[in-house]
């Protein structure tokens, strides 16, 4: 029997969606007809989704689980019996939410063999049947082999996000995953309630074959989409290594914990000489408080070190904050933009991480700290979230005003410097009623252009 399967990307920062191309590649030598769609580079392909026996949303975060929920409408309205599936990091967490919108399948963690499992099943060849309950785990943490992501039927790695390299130069950028999941248990990652501290690797042979073949597409620039690169170090630096070796004009990215780059930091230098352009790390706050509560393993002294670290050995660090908690203070913002400053890290920090909050989403382990609990609203099931709000209404105000203000300076292409220059001044604002401007020196003077994705990290 064959069984018509359409994979739907709804949003993943702008890569080319290795959640379409690794189940892709186990599905069609099982013997289905796979079409995959990225909606965030293309419409809905309404031909294809009416003769679908499944449509299966990939949902790796909340934007891209919010935009899938909106779609479902217009899926069900085209072909109202087909088969609905959401997989990937968010779909397991929201599974009361998904199941009220109809998902028949559910799938989380490794979830390539649960596709191929739920395709058997619809074709008979499985104890279990189409409309029971699904046979499936919700989650599996199962070691699988990976096989090489099929990308035939993709958009063009081009029409992609790119790696700017100031002065009008630009790198066409492709993006692989070397691993899955992480060893560590940070609260308000959404890694953590699905994989509870395992990782599992993607086969070193995948990996590059993968890596070249993104190549011939094209790419010019690889990131690496693994939750923290250094989760498996001799693994990850093996392909690094493997990499430069067959291609020595490849540049790449990876994220890497302040925890991990401060332990490994004897490697550093092979990263830069590998090609490594920069490295992401989730810093989210320079208060010591506020670190203790996320369980992030490092303070802001080991922050400010691994600045240091990185800097010496000639690796640009691009840190990621979660600007605005429940538990920063108008003064803890300012000191903040001023530790950013001091570091002479203005030019390394996207914008918008200045105007982060955070998200506390369903199954998040932020929930298990009786404080949260007791600030928290109900579930909100259209922002699938739990809201909250600050103590002191100044401080979510200044989070509004923040947000639009970068969103307006970007899109009028302002530089990152005369953004933070403006968010700083709202921030005196706020906490002054008056503004007293950064001092001049207190920027520093432009070091070297920073590289950096066109479209950057959010969640």
């Amino acid at each position: 029997m064959a069984v018509n399967v359409v994979l739907i990307s709804t949003y993943e920062l702008g890569r080319q969606p290795f959640g379409l191309a690794s189940p892709a590649a186990w599905l069609r030598p099982a013997g289905a007809s796979v079409t995959c769609l990225d909606l965030a580079q293309q419409g809905l392909d309404e031909e294809a989704v009416r003769g679908a026996d499944v449509v299966a949303f990939y949902v790796p975060m909340h934007t891209a689980t919010r935009i899938a929920a909106r779609a479902v409408g217009k899926v069900r309205a085209l072909n109202p019996t087909a088969h609905l599936c959401f997989y990937g990091l968010y779909a397991p967490v929201n599974e009361g939410f998904l199941r009220e919108l109809g998902a028949d399948t559910i799938l989380g963690g490794e979830f390539e063999a649960g596709l191929v499992s739920l395709l058997h099943r619809l074709r008979g060849e499985s104890g279990g049947t189409a409309g029971g309950p699904q046979p499936e785990p919700l989650i599996s943490l199962a070691k699988q082999k990976f096989l090489i992501p099929d990308r035939s039927g993709l958009p063009a790695l081009s029409t992609y996000a790119y790696v700017n390299l100031g002065e009008g130069r630009r790198r066409t950028v492709g993006y692989t995953e070397a691993s899955r999941g992480c060893k560590h248990h940070c609260r308000h990652c959404p890694v953590v309630p699905v994989y509870e501290g395992h990782f599992r690797v993607v086969q070193r042979d995948v990996v590059l074959e993968d890596i070249r073949q993104q190549v011939a597409a094209g790419a010019e620039h690889i990131t690496f989409g693994d939750p923290d690169f250094f989760n498996g170090v001799g693994h990850a630096l093996a392909i690094v290594r493997a990499l430069h070796e067959e291609h020595p004009t490849l540049t790449y990215d990876v994220t890497i914990k302040i925890e991990h780059l401060l332990t490994h930091a004897q490697h550093l230098p092979t990263l830069r000489e590998t090609g490594c352009l920069f490295v992401t790390s989730a810093v989210e706050s320079v208060d010591n408080r506020v670190l203790a509560i996320l369980d992030k393993g490092h303070t802001r002294e080991d922050f400010i070190r691994v600045v240091h670290l990185c800097r010496a050995a000639g690796v640009a660090l691009t840190p990621t904050f979660v600007t605005f908690t429940p538990w920063i203070s108008l003064e803890g913002y300012q000191e903040l933009l001023w530790v950013l400053a001091e570091l002479e890290l203005i030019e390394h920090v996207p914008p918008i991480q200045l105007a982060i909050r955070l998200l506390i989403p369903a199954g998040s382990k932020l929930l298990e700290v009786p404080e949260v609990r007791e600030l928290v609203g109900a579930f909100d099931p259209a922002a699938l979230v739990y809201p909250w709000k600050h103590p002191d209404p100044r401080v979510d105000q200044l989070h509004e005003e923040v947000f639009a203000l970068v969103k307006e300076a970007e899109a009028r292409g302002l530089s990152r410097r005369e953004i933070f220059a403006q968010v700083w001044e709202r921030a005196e604002r706020a906490a002054n009623g008056r503004v007293n401007p950064l001092p001049e020196e207190a920027l520093g003077r432009p070091r070297a252009t920073i590289p950096y994705l066109s479209e950057p990290w959010y969640c």
